[in-house]
């Protein structure tokens, strides 16, 4: 056996899927075991692996021991010349394997090697080659200087930035991501090290190896995606705080005492410094745009009031100046408290709601102004025009900003992204019929033929026109179909095009998802049939509400419910699954083929089919049922199913 490949999987069933895919076509041109590892996930990754990927060996843990544990497991287990550790949100070219493996076999002092990976939309990741994160290297980076001076071979140390990203180098650190070891290596080293629940392990590793007497390589002679998937976000105080702590055990092990507790002290301040940032940070975007828009409502009063004064009264100075000291920013208060509780202050900017919490402040300004004692009264039209004025400020300043395309003042206008899908009819129809079961707004261009061989109505160009149809149509996304084209293909059309600003996703082969652009984590970037239906948080916030609510109003009428049922003890049984959480009121019909591609569901004590007592349900019907049901939930569906078939609770 010459390759050992290990994937730890951990709720990200759909990305593992795709890469799944992808490595089994690589396997092709090298001996090879593939290990999957789960750790306890709950979004259906063990379903899939059983039913789509039953040859590969797989270990499913009952909870989450982290990546180092997880991985050596199946290191142990593992039979392979060289061993790989592979992340799930990755996709490897066909060649991959058999590159890699081949400047192994021809480089014996090579312990480890990493590849050139990109990120979605075929942007090159740094971390594909970094060297030893030493206490100033660490410092270089924390404070930014590496970002500042990338080709500074003192300050670019961290990610070698000064090296040339195509070409072989030996560098200190791989990339966990896609680490390739030499079993031998690890033999005379060891495994990972378990202290590292998350980060840092793979530091460790490469720094080990080299203290074993072997070299690490950077090798870019084959190219990966990596949607950079992390479990933690990196622009959050908890990915820093987790990072930096695990730098500190690396610290503690591999440094003296001395350097270590440097190291350890830089650390801390790097953690403290990203703290104040992070939160100043937070603080001056929270009220950074409402201070804009007190400004501008007390510059619209400060223009107004003596202009209405000098109309109505004669005069400039009608009004005392305690008008605009006080009351008018007690006027203001009111709207920026109105569009806060209107949710016009959240992102993107919805004019809708900034209007409706200007109105929402007009009417507390005018119950408010009939309350108090007439000395504070003034002019009702002056609340008026300084509402209309309010309006039409605020308005106005987020639409300039909109145009100017200032990060942050994005309106929450739900365009149609043009799409053009690449592959042949049958498969590029399959990926549109996905496209439109998503309820995504898009817009289809067309489909791009691979060849002269395969057009049809639809078909725009062919791929190798790919630019030219991007800039005459407008396209703003591509998608793949990874049953006609190859990883190699997809990757470097990404590569050629990296310079467009255009999102790129891929639709594996029988699949019901499509993966794309830059990260597991962002909205939009997995476009699947369940995308917006019972497996967002809300909604499934909302039927566990449905099933507490109904099963407190049953669990009070049993009493005199219990006499309509037969089975007695089954209706108080499934009362206390429901309030214990192993069972939900609505789940779906059993004996469906869909499971494996449809949100994980509690087992349901009712379910779509007793909406419809009198229908025959086939094998079709019952799975086109369970996928409108997960697609389009709604929690008046629980509900009236709920009234209408409470016949058939006591249901076992």
């Amino acid at each position: 056996m010459k390759l050992s490949i290990i994937i730890v999987n951990y709720n990200v069933k759909h990305f593992l899927e795709q890469c799944l895919h992808s490595v089994l076509k690589a396997v092709k041109n090298c001996s090879a075991e593939i290990f999957v590892v789960d750790n306890n996930s709950v979004d259906g990754s063990a379903q899939l692996i059983r039913e789509k990927f039953p040859n590969i060996q797989f270990i499913h843990n009952t909870q989450n021991v982290g990546f180092s544990k997880a991985n050596n497991q199946a290191i142990k287990l593992a039979k392979g010349e060289y061993i790989l550790l592979l992340n799930p949100d990755t996709v490897v070219e066909e060649d991959t394997f058999k590159k890699v493996v081949d400047f192994m076999d021809g480089h014996p002092e090579a312990g480890g090697l990493g590849v050139k990976m990109i990120d979605g939309k075929g942007t090159f990741l740094p971390e594909s080659k970094r060297g030893l994160p030493t206490p100033w290297v660490a410092f270089y980076k924390m404070f930014g200087l590496s970002k500042l001076f990338p080709q500074s071979h003192k300050f670019g140390k961290y990610h070698l930035s000064y090296l040339n990203e195509n070409e072989i180098h030996e560098i200190d650190v791989l990339a966990g991501a896609f680490m390739l070891m030499r079993k031998t290596a690890l033999d005379k080293v060891g495994l990972l090290d378990e202290t590292f629940f998350m980060y840092g392990e793979d530091i460790d590793l490469s720094y080990r190896i080299q203290q074993g007497g072997f070299k690490n390589y950077y090798f870019p002679e084959t190219t990966i995606i990596h949607y950079k998937g992390e479990s933690t976000k990196k622009g959050s105080l908890n990915y820093v705080k987790v990072f930096y702590n695990a730098m500190i055990i690396f610290a503690k092990k591999h440094f003296p005492g001395g350097k270590a507790g440097i190291f350890a002290l830089l650390i801390q301040l790097a953690i403290y410094f990203r703290a104040l940032i992070s939160i100043s940070k937070r603080i001056i975007e929270k009220i950074v745009v409402p201070l804009i828009d007190g400004l501008l409502i007390f510059a619209g009063f400060w223009l107004i009031t003596p202009i209405w004064e000098n109309l109505h009264f004669g005069r400039a100075d009608y009004y005392p100046k305690e008008f605009l000291q006080f009351v008018v920013p007690v006027y203001i208060l009111f709207f920026l408290f109105g569009i806060l509780f209107s949710g016009g202050y959240k992102k993107p900017v919805s004019l809708y709601k900034i209007l409706r919490g200007i109105v929402w402040g007009l009417i507390s300004i005018l119950l408010v102004y009939s309350l108090v004692d007439e000395k504070f009264r003034f002019s009702r039209a002056l609340i008026l025009l300084g509402t209309t004025w309010s309006s039409f400020a605020v308005i106005t300043f987020r639409l300039l900003f909109h145009w100017f395309k200032i990060k942050g003042f994005r309106l929450d206008i739900k365009s149609a992204r043009k799409i053009a899908i690449v592959g042949h009819s049958k498969e590029a129809e399959r990926v549109k019929q996905i496209l439109e079961k998503t309820q995504i707004e898009s817009e289809l261009a067309g489909f791009i033929a691979l060849d002269n061989s395969d057009k049809g109505k639809n078909y725009i160009g062919e791929l190798n026109q790919l630019r030219e149809i991007i800039r005459i149509n407008r396209i703003d996304e591509i998608i793949f179909c990874a049953e006609n084209l190859s990883s190699a293909e997809i990757i470097r059309a990404m590569l050629d095009l990296t310079q467009l600003d255009i999102d790129y996703k891929i639709a594996p082969p029988e699949s019901i998802s499509i993966i794309g652009s830059n990260s597991i984590h962002t909205a939009g970037d997995l476009y699947v049939v369940n995308v917006n239906a019972i497996s967002k948080t809300s909604n499934k916030r909302k039927k566990r509400l449905i099933d507490i609510e109904f099963a407190l109003i049953f669990l009070i009428s049993s009493p005199l419910l219990i006499w309509f049922y037969k089975q007695k003890a089954n209706f108080l049984k499934n009362i206390a699954g429901v309030l214990s959480g192993k069972k939900s009121w609505i789940g779906y019909i059993p004996e469906s083929e869909t499971f494996e591609t449809l949100p994980c569901l509690k087992s349901g004590v009712l379910n779509p089919a007793d909406m419809f007592p009198e229908l025959t349900l086939d094998k079709e019907k019952i799975t086109q049922l369970n996928i409108l049901y997960a697609r389009d939930y709604r929690a008046l569906t629980d509900a009236g199913l709920l009234l209408k078939a409470w016949k058939n609770l006591d249901r076992k």
